[in-house]
């Protein structure tokens, strides 16, 4: 697997909303994202400095690839794994710490909570296959994304994360 698409926080890109609009340069996806990040989904947060995002700003090949989202960019999270040496957040006896608590998107924090006992567990390369195969729709097969809530193909509502 593509150990680029894996987040240091434990977030596997390969299912990552951000990483799928770009993949498959999915305009109406771009921006429905785009109002998510914004706040513009009660309950699901918003991201720092996303005043002024816009379309062109959903693009990512991965966290730890040379193209990343905005925020990704400036990533405590990442820049704190890279300063200690450590691959992942998995590595690190002071996890959970505050860049975790102060994550901005709900489902993302969720997940982080789930992802990183989990790669301590199975490892990296585990931990991603399963999230590839945690990502579908039960009912129709259709490869989702974290975060989704119905399925984009038979319209099941889902809760993956």
């Amino acid at each position: 697997m593509d150990h680029a698409l894996m987040g240091p926080c434990g977030l596997y890109c390969g299912v990552c909303a951000i990483y799928i609009a770009d993949r498959d340069n999915n305009t109406k996806f771009k921006e429905r994202l785009v109002n998510l990040y914004k706040g513009g989904v009660p309950g699901k947060g918003t991201l720092p400095g996303s005043e002024d995002l816009a379309i062109e700003d959903i693009k990512c090949n991965g966290c730890m690839s040379d193209k990343l989202f905005r925020y990704c960019e400036i990533c405590e999270i990442r820049d704190c794994t890279r300063e200690k040496g450590y691959t992942g957040c998995h590595e690190c006896s002071e996890w959970p710490c505050q860049h975790i608590e102060n994550f901005p998107m709900a489902v993302g924090k969720k997940v982080i909570l789930r992802a990183i006992p989990q790669i301590r567990d199975w490892g990296l390369e585990r931990f991603m296959k399963e999230e590839e195969a945690r990502y579908v729709c039960p009912e129709c097969g259709n490869k989702v994304f974290r975060g989704v809530i119905r399925c984009n193909r038979c319209k099941t509502e889902l809760d993956l994360d």
